[in-house]
């Protein structure tokens, strides 16, 4: 996977009809600075103002994804942020003079044509993952919805739907890295069942639609009075039925339908504003429910906190072991909180405490419910700074360090024996005269335990 954002190589300009809307769209997709994310702006409103493409920001999922935010809208988002997303692009910003992005084909075919053939560059900022720790599952049992997410080191999608028709049957569609979404995914096409179109259509709600920019499917035997009511309806002479599907005489790929479907997962998947880590399978996917489990990872990652930055796994070898930490530090046990230092580099630094039940301060903290304390917490990551920084230092073992200021505690949750803390450091001004300052963090499983900045001073140590 990735590991740096990037940004389109140059600005992207696409024009076409609105779907519902019917009006004639203008939209350009323009490379935007890292950690912006993708945005759009609508420049023909007063002001340009600007909808951050995220979950939190959707408002309605029936004839697609609308985000809103302060009244302005854009619908119908999911084609273009699944080509984006898909293709790599972290940062845009989209300019459009309507509320609706143009439906082109019905699929994003010609989206991601122009990013492939644009291409991107890459920035200096790490990209953003969600790293999936557990299983997650949302369901809407009484429609037969279902998505669940699975930990894995990459993100991979699989996609099965059944409406219980003839003409569709049961499709399947996968989607894994490596594979060319711009040939295999991009290409497919929206699709409505005719008894779904109709009253859409007489209500006045799919203004741009047309048999060029959808695939219909007839489920059920039309008569020569249904027929000519269609011809009318869409302007058209030449109407026939083919094989269940009106005047789409040639599928695209034989699973069409589910492969759009994961076209649409992807592109509302995008809306987390982070990239996964982590395999999905879905069953009858929708907008609503990709939208809604988004805005469910969301809270789980705001409630639980942010993700650790770096991966630790103890088939590795450590960077520091014990013995080399003992070089370096002049703790000594029982005050020495740090076992192992599995990540270090010019302004960073990770390590693992393991917490047990033989830690001496578990004995009156507290007997019947032991809890590590909060200081001790802070302790533990301070002594990780210090591994940094005197790793700088030629003759550690004539130098300590020492708090000189602790800022912006908090402590999310208990830490008790049996817990591994991951324990981070990065450093966030140059160090001067002896004094560092450092953005720490220590979690468990996961999840954050706890965070402060810390100020420290290197002191030679008086003979």
């Amino acid at each position: 996977m990735a590991t740096k954002q990037r940004t389109l190589a140059a600005p992207i300009s696409f024009e076409g009809k609105g779907l519902h809307t019917g009006l004639d769209v203008r939209m350009t997709v323009c490379p935007a600075p890292e950690n912006s994310g993708i945005v759009f702006r609508r420049i023909d409103l007063e002001g340009s103002p600007v909808i951050p493409a995220l979950c939190e920001f959707v408002t309605d999922t029936s004839r697609g994804t609308t985000i809103e935010k302060n009244g302005v809208k854009v619908s119908t988002i999911e084609h273009v942020m699944s080509a984006l997303w898909t293709l790599g692009v972290d940062n845009a910003v989209i300019d459009i003079d309507a509320p609706e992005t143009p439906i082109m084909d019905g699929s994003a075919r010609e989206y991601a044509a122009r990013i492939v053939e644009t291409g991107t560059v890459e920035q200096n900022a790490e990209c953003k993952y969600y790293e999936v720790t557990e299983k997650h599952v949302y369901t809407i049992p009484e429609k037969g919805v279902a998505i669940i997410i699975y930990p894995d080191d990459v993100f991979s999608v699989s996609v099965h739907v059944d409406y219980n028709s003839k003409v569709v049957g049961n499709q399947y569609a996968t989607y894994y890295p490596g594979d060319d979404y711009a040939e295999k995914i991009a290409p497919c096409r929206t699709f409505v069942f005719l008894h779904e179109l109709e009253p859409l259509m007489n209500m006045n709600l799919i203004k741009g639609g047309d048999l060029d920019n959808a695939i219909v499917v007839v489920e059920n035997p039309v008569s020569d009075d249904q027929l000519s009511h269609l011809k009318q309806i869409f302007g058209k002479e030449d109407i026939s039925i083919t094989g269940g599907y009106l005047n789409n005489l040639q599928l695209r790929a034989n699973n069409e339908l589910a492969r759009h479907k994961l076209l649409d997962l992807l592109g509302d998947f995008a809306l987390l504003g982070l990239r996964i880590k982590g395999r999905v399978w879905a069953t009858r996917p929708g907008h609503f429910a990709n939208t809604e489990f988004m805005k469910d990872i969301l809270r789980m990652i705001r409630r639980d906190g942010e993700q650790p930055a770096f991966k630790y796994s103890a088939k590795e070898p450590a960077k520091y072991t014990i013995s080399q930490i003992h070089n370096l530090l002049p703790h000594r046990s029982p005050f020495l909180l740090v076992d192992k230092i599995f990540h270090i580099d010019e302004n960073s630094v990770g390590g693992i405490k393991n917490v047990t039940m033989d830690e001496p301060f578990f004995m009156g903290h507290f007997p019947k419910e032991p809890v590590m304390p909060g200081v001790l917490i802070l302790e533990s990551m301070a002594q990780c700074c210090g591994v940094l920084v005197l790793s700088k230092v030629p003759d550690p073992e004539n130098y300590s360090t020492y708090f000189l200021k602790i800022d912006n505690v908090r402590f999310k949750r208990k830490v008790v024996p049996g817990d591994t803390l991951q324990l981070e450091t990065f450093i966030t001004e140059p160090i001067r005269r002896g004094i560092t300052t450092a953005q720490c963090k220590a979690f468990v499983g996961g999840s954050l335990v706890c965070e402060a900045t810390l100020t420290a001073q290197v002191v030679k140590n008086m003979k």
